[in-house]
């Protein structure tokens, strides 16, 4: 597979699923734990690698929030976003659409408007220095109540111009979308594009309940839909988009064995599925590590890595214009790589 391993480095892509902080690496993690005096449980960024070993959701979930405790400042959110960047840049990502949760960091003291103002100078930055552009979206904590997202909302409205989307994420059992049946109705009507975490660890039903109550625009994993024949085939033909991320699903056992994901089969079945890397720093890959865990192990043929990230693009929240100006560049790069 090496020729297909320098392939999938080369290959322009688009990330749709990312946490940015889920990309909070080790490293970075104990040097905003030293610059704002912050004691953390492990005395080695070895020891935090080995904690990183998760058998659930809920086990990385609880790691990751408790990870979350170093981001203080503008500044720590800008250096974990630029980070982020940096690393995605070098394997050849044009565009991301990156998740924030801002009910982590306010209801710790950090307010909305520091965290917000750290992420979007970095997302800024990285076009003028990288040239990859960007949307932010806003994730509500499903176990949180509606109530919570509802003034999580009113914070953003301060902010419309630099969100372009509003998501849900968290828990997933025992809280359905239709929890949120509210404000992801104000937030349609606000203007934002809508997404949601369903089907990762929840059922068909839970993508049923994303797609007719909250009306999303993209399916966030989507995994399960495959186990109900009318809702694959509905998906299918709407062509909404999965942003399926391999690595996460391995790492929180929603895929025990890689040879069988299901990406493979979805693309088969004609959904719209992407790559993405979901908390990259948890699960151990970003870009790059996931398209090549699913073509080593299905495996993929090159036309199927082709029809992935040919469905990243479209699968964005840009401009027509824009998605053609990356089907070049990806069309190009095909086209020299025979």
């Amino acid at each position: 597979m090496a020729d297909i391993r320098d392939f999938i480095e080369g290959l322009p892509k688009t990330e749709l699923h990312l946490h940015i902080e889920g990309s909070l690496e080790p490293e970075l993690m104990f040097e905003l734990a030293k610059r704002n005096e912050i004691d953390l449980p492990y005395a080695s960024v070895e020891e935090v690698r080995k904690a990183y070993q998760f058998t659930q959701l809920q086990d990385f979930l609880d790691i990751y929030y408790q990870g979350m405790g170093v981001l203080q400042t503008e500044q720590d959110f800008h250096d974990l976003t630029m980070a982020y960047l940096e690393k995605v840049h070098s394997q050849n990502v044009m565009h991301v659409e990156i998740f924030f949760d801002p009910q982590g960091h306010t209801d710790r003291g950090v307010s909305f408007d520091t965290v917000i103002n750290g992420i979007s100078s970095a997302l800024d930055k990285g076009r003028e220095e990288f040239g990859i552009s960007s949307k932010l979206i806003m994730c509500f904590l499903r176990h949180l109540d509606e109530l919570s997202a509802e003034k999580t909302l009113d914070a953003a409205l301060f902010h419309k111009t630099k969100i372009h989307g509003v998501g849900l994420d968290s828990s997933e059992l025992g809280h359905p979308p239709s929890k949120f049946k509210n404000v992801f109705e104000r937030a349609r009507r606000e203007g934002f594009k809508l997404v949601a975490h369903a089907g990762e660890e929840g059922p068909p039903e839970y993508v049923k309940e994303a797609l007719d109550i909250l009306k999303i625009d993209r399916l966030d994993h989507g995994n399960r839909s495959l186990e109900d024949a009318s809702l694959t085939e509905r998906l299918a033909d709407s062509q909404i988009a999965l942003t399926v991320c391999p690595l996460s699903n391995y790492k929180l056992a929603g895929v025990t064995d890689m040879s069988k994901h299901p990406i493979k089969t979805m693309l088969q079945k004609g959904l719209k599925a992407t790559i993405n890397s979901d908390d990259p720093a948890y699960f151990g890959g970003y870009m790059t590590e996931n398209y090549l865990a699913v073509a080593n192990a299905l495996p993929l043929e090159r036309d199927e890595i082709i029809t992935l990230a040919q469905n990243g693009i479209d699968a964005t929240f840009c401009t027509e214009k824009e998605k053609e100006v990356m089907h070049e560049k990806l069309n190009a790069y095909i086209a020299a790589n025979p």
